[in-house]
């Protein structure tokens, strides 16, 4: 597409792009709000907990790490101190659960990063926020890592950010193509600094990166990961 011609490098956000998370996130928090029912009903329980989240994102940041520490904090406050030491240990493992994740990539993610690899056209990267370690690991375990040039981790993805990430790969932002499930995060900054953005939206997404759908001329809206390929490349090997 001749839009696309003077891209050189395509940045790929990890969680919800490359493979699933949320939906593991949502499974802990239902379990936490079993453990935690005797104080409230599960709607008032994850209202807390996302109020909890918050609060502490300055101090914490992103992560299974910090969302661990929220669980425990938030059942502290519902049960008003009364929780025992038990159902602690309950959350915690809950929370740790998160950390051993297997990051199996989505249908289509690794076929369609292998062709981009092929092509030798752009440089791949992997552009993520979370915590260094974690995010690491889940990359190991995804089998992709071979695909990508570059891998940063941030605790956060705004504008200032992504002109580092340009600097990183040396190019300009309109040589740039970001490609992300959320707007908030992976296509929003990007097109504020010049960049091009493909939006693959999940099916679940995290409340705080809920913003309204919007349209604009560097923005590109796929429904599946292997469609990129009828987007950037010719498919043949």
């Amino acid at each position: 597409m001749d839009t696309l011609s003077d891209i050189k490098a395509i940045a790929f956000d990890a969680d919800d792009t490359l493979w699933d998370n949320e939906t593991f996130f949502l499974e802990v928090e239902k379990n936490m709000c079993a453990i935690l029912s005797e104080y409230g009903d599960a709607q008032t329980i994850s209202k807390s907990l996302f109020a909890t989240e918050m609060a502490n994102m300055e101090d914490y940041g992103y992560g299974a790490m910090a969302y661990t520490l929220s669980l425990i904090e938030n059942a502290i406050k519902v049960s008003n101190g009364k929780i025992d030491a038990d159902k602690i240990a309950q959350i915690m493992k809950l929370g740790r659960s998160l950390l051993h994740l297997n990051a199996k990539p989505f249908d289509g993610v690794e076929e369609t990063l292998r062709k981009l690899k092929n092509t030798k056209r752009y440089q791949l990267a992997v552009f993520t926020k979370g915590e260094l370690l974690t995010q690491e690991h889940k990359l190991q375990r995804s089998g992709l890592l071979p695909y990508f040039d570059h891998v940063v981790i941030v605790s956060d993805k705004q504008e200032q950010q992504y002109i580092d990430l340009c600097n990183t790969l040396n190019i300009k932002p309109e040589e740039l193509l970001m490609v992300g499930n959320s707007l908030k995060s992976d296509v929003l900054p990007a097109l504020n600094i010049g960049a091009w953005a493909v939006h693959i939206p999940y099916e679940v997404m995290w409340q705080h990166e809920v913003i309204d759908d919007f349209e604009h001329s560097r923005l590109f809206q796929l429904n599946q990961f292997a469609e990129l390929q009828q987007l950037l490349i010719d498919l043949k090997d």
